[in-house]
């Protein structure tokens, strides 16, 4: 089965725009979980201009799903995951500048470096999952560095999609998963998924563990409302 993570940054980013606790962050995640959502993920940035470090802990006091937190590991996030302890850490090599994440980690270069830190999370009682591009070397280095599954990042299979083929687009995917599930990873999905591509994606690699999935997610909320559109999400990955 593979399970639909909500990320639920842009709801906190609404609520950032004009102060005050509307909408409400720990609302709109229970209600995702009541809706059908097997999981949370939120992404808290040093400079908190959406999820707030209050935030993290709100939700862990609340949330019955599983729980990922993800975000590039400086001190200071090491230091609240680990106090926290969610069922995953995704590791992202953002900036704390950048507007969202762009590309995975270079897991040659940083091997020494994800390595102490996949061991820190695991020791931990933390999944440790690493954040890559669509590339076969990625993968293997992230396995070798200790992590539990790889995210795989979707934006080049999201824009090809559309600008390309469905096949063309999809094919690195693929591969990558392929290579994943030769290493013994876990496999994560997620940037730009849409109920446009999801399906797709979901049928030429059935053994996805999870997608974590917010922007577009939020915004068909706009028309359909949340709860439809989450059980539309959940549709495509059956």
């Amino acid at each position: 089965m593979t399970r639909l993570s909500v990320n639920i940054n842009k709801i906190a980013t609404i609520r950032n725009a004009r102060g005050g606790n509307n909408p409400d962050v720990v609302k709109v995640a229970l209600d995702c979980e009541r809706f059908g959502a097997d999981g949370i993920t939120v992404h808290p940035r040093p400079d908190e201009r959406h999820i707030r470090r209050k935030d993290v802990y709100d939700l862990k006091k609340v949330l019955t799903t599983e729980f990922n937190i993800e975000g590039y590991p400086a001190p200071d996030f090491i230091e609240l995951v680990c106090k926290i302890k969610p069922a995953q850490v995704t590791l992202v090599p953002d900036s704390p500048d950048q507007i969202t994440s762009n590309h995975g980690w270079d897991t040659l270069n940083n091997q020494s470096f994800l390595t102490d830190v996949v061991s820190e999370f695991k020791s931990n009682g933390i999944r440790a999952s690493v954040f890559v591009d669509a590339d076969p070397l990625m993968v293997e280095l992230a396995a070798k560095a200790g992590a539990d599954r790889v995210e795989l990042y979707t934006e080049p299979y999201a824009t090809n999609y559309v600008e390309l083929d469905p096949e063309t687009a999809v094919k690195p995917f693929v591969i990558a998963a392929r290579k994943a599930r030769e290493c013994g990873l876990g496999l994560n999905a997620g940037h730009d998924l849409s109920l446009i591509n999801l399906k797709f994606l979901k049928e030429q690699i059935p053994w996805l563990d999870e997608v974590s999935i917010g922007h577009a997610l939020v915004c068909d909320a706009l028309y359909l409302g949340l709860e439809k559109t989450i059980t539309e999400y959940k549709n495509c990955i059956k």
